[in-house]
């Protein structure tokens, strides 16, 4: 068994090209780990320009305009609309958190007398026993759940004047990151060691596919809650905004939280129109926008990250996730393609 290793460990890592791609990987993934609270700013700022580097080559490139005026004209653009999303968009959704905060214990009274009707229709299948302990498990959970969210709500109004500098840090992080980009593009490949042909074929094979990536993923997620906003508005339903952007967030996790975030929404749609045609009518909708999501938008935006095995996405949602929370779980799937490319990269055990 150890021979078969040490001839496999040989032959994959003979190659000083291997060992030096390895050795930024482990580096790269290392400083991530230990320092990913203090580079949050640039690890914003870099996703943020890299989402914008496509409408400023678009300007640069096919309309001729100078890169630095398209660059200004853009990110000008950009950070009018996070204002105005800011100023007119974050008010309702925070007003609609708070309603149904406090609207979560009469839908709790509600669902809990419909629950307990249902044994004297199907007394052979359910318990009041059951049932009755179900629901106080709930209830705690629930009870918890708003502690949490008002807690959440008094530490997002603390910390205020950290958002006060992310909002004039990152747009300047991004300015310079994409003014000065080869700049700093030669001064890294500088510090590389000289060993470097598999690194550069993984980070051209990667540099396209995230940027692809992070554009793709933010069209889907405004797509998607677009559709859904309209659905639900169009059947009355309550929290319209607040449970859009929860569906439309929810594709940060793929699969997972496709599941996750039709509970509520079938949860609420029922308390709302109970057994009724609504209800169906406005799950079937829902159900169509969630199929169209993952056959027609996300085969189109990711055709290169589609390859993936459905379990291997689900399994570096929960590796990458562990590791570093929010941005593990939205950045999983080029990770993981990227482990692929590391993988394919590597000399072959036949060479």
């Amino acid at each position: 068994m150890f021979e078969m290793f040490q001839t496999w460990y040989r032959k994959k890592f003979n190659d000083p090209q291997a060992i030096a791609l390895l050795g930024i990987l482990l580096v790269g993934f290392g400083i991530l780990y230990f320092f990913s609270d203090l580079l949050m700013p640039l690890l914003v700022a870099i996703v943020f320009a890299y989402l914008l580097e496509w409408p400023i080559k678009l300007l640069s490139y096919h309309l001729k305009m100078p890169r630095l005026f398209s660059l200004i004209l853009v990110l000008g653009s950009f950070i009018s609309l996070c204002t105005f999303l800011f100023i007119f968009l974050l008010p309702n959704l925070w007003n609609q958190a708070v309603t149904f905060i406090r609207d979560l214990p009469s839908m709790f009274n509600l669902l809990n007398a419909w629950i307990q009707a249902l044994p004297e229709h199907y007394p052979e299948l359910i318990d009041y026993a059951m049932l009755d302990s179900l629901m106080n498990s709930l209830k705690i959970k629930i009870l918890s759940f708003g502690e949490s969210l008002l807690t959440l709500s008094v530490n997002s109004i603390i910390s205020l004047v950290g958002l006060g500098i992310y909002a004039f840090l990152v747009p300047l992080m991004v300015f310079f990151l994409l003014k000065d980009k080869t700049l700093f593009i030669r001064s890294f490949v500088k510090i590389l060691p000289k060993n470097r042909r598999l690194v550069t074929n993984v980070w051209f094979e990667m540099q396209q596919q995230i940027a692809n990536y992070i554009r793709g993923k933010v069209l889907e997620i405004l797509i998607v809650a677009i559709v859904t906003y309209a659905i639900f508005l169009f059947f009355g339903l309550r929290y319209p905004l607040l449970l859009s952007v929860a569906v439309g967030l929810s594709v940060l996790i793929p699969y997972i939280g496709a599941v996750l975030v039709t509970i509520p929404v079938a949860l609420i749609a029922l308390l709302q129109f109970g057994i009724s045609p609504e209800f169906y009518y406005l799950l079937l909708a829902f159900v169509i926008s969630q199929l169209l999501d993952g056959n027609l938008i996300v085969p189109f935006l990711f055709s290169e990250a589609v390859n993936l095995h459905p379990l291997t996405i689900i399994v570096a949602v929960l590796i990458f996730g562990g590791l570093w929370g929010f941005w593990g779980v939205f950045f999983a799937i080029p990770l993981a393609t990227l482990v692929k490319a590391v993988i394919k990269a590597l000399p072959s055990t036949e060479e």
